[in-house]
């Protein structure tokens, strides 16, 4: 189980701009759920991965895994059991490399690098058994350039790179955002296919209300700092994109906006 207990969260801290985000914020996610995140921009939502992922500091409040206290764990040592996808897809990978040498770094994430060669060539075969599972012909491109992709063919690469080793969460930062209509499609799909069958928890944050409705067994919408909408079993599966944007336009109006 991941815990998030009584977290604040201020930026700006001293000057006239001091914004707190989270004060005292809890949220749990079982072992095995499929969590989309949704939410108006400033709501929360990547600050909650960045947290969890160890990317920005807490002021108050513990991050906790399997009972584990992990608040003053590096980010570093977080990954060794975390995936994480951006919205960017240069983010995941390294465009002046290989899929080749970006496939074997990732193959060799959390263990300790000694002087033999980064490239393992006798996982080259392993390597194209997993890219050809993503129907996108990069099988045969294990030395083409990541950089010379498309933006979904790169997106895949990264997401294929994040689950290769054992992880025991998978944080998805709008990693269909960049993405055209047609190749977020495939990449959702993608990730609906990995996610259950390496039965990985996963939080994903995303603006597409239908992914939101679509994906995942709960769904969560965030507005300040806060959970206003929390959905899961039957209840998420009664829940649909006019709903959310009920909410949605309800804290406009209630906003002033």
């Amino acid at each position: 189980m991941l815990e998030l207990v009584n977290i604040s969260k201020y930026y700006n801290m001293g000057s006239v701009n001091e914004m707190c985000l989270f004060k005292d914020f809890s949220f749990q996610v079982e072992d095995g759920e499929f969590v989309s995140v949704v939410g108006s921009n400033g709501s929360g939502k990547t600050s909650l991965l960045n947290i969890i992922c160890g990317s920005i500091e807490v002021e108050e409040g513990e991050v906790i895994v399997g009972g584990v206290n992990i608040s003053r764990q590096k980010d570093f040592v977080r990954h060794r059991r975390i995936g994480r996808v951006f919205q960017d897809p240069s983010k995941g990978t390294c465009p002046s490399m290989t899929i080749l040498e970006n496939m074997s770094i990732a193959d060799n994430k959390g263990k300790a690098y000694g002087l033999t060669p980064c490239v393992n060539k006798a996982r080259m075969d392993y390597y194209k058994e997993l890219l050809s599972q993503l129907n996108l012909g990069l099988e045969d491109k294990l030395h083409v350039r990541v950089g010379a992709l498309s933006g979904g063919q790169r997106q895949a690469v990264a997401l294929l790179m994040a689950t290769m080793t054992p992880i025991e969460f998978l944080i998805l930062d709008e990693h269909t955002a960049a993405l055209d209509p047609k190749t977020a499609e495939i990449i959702m799909e993608l990730t609906d296919k990995i996610v259950k069958e390496k039965k990985l928890t996963t939080l994903m944050v995303t603006h597409n209300l239908r992914y939101a409705v679509e994906y995942g067994s709960r769904l969560v919408m965030m507005h300040e700092g806060s959970v206003i909408m929390d959905k899961s079993g039957e209840e998420k599966k009664k829940i649909s994109t006019e709903d959310i944007m009920g909410t949605f336009n309800r804290i406009s109006v209630e906003c002033g906006n």
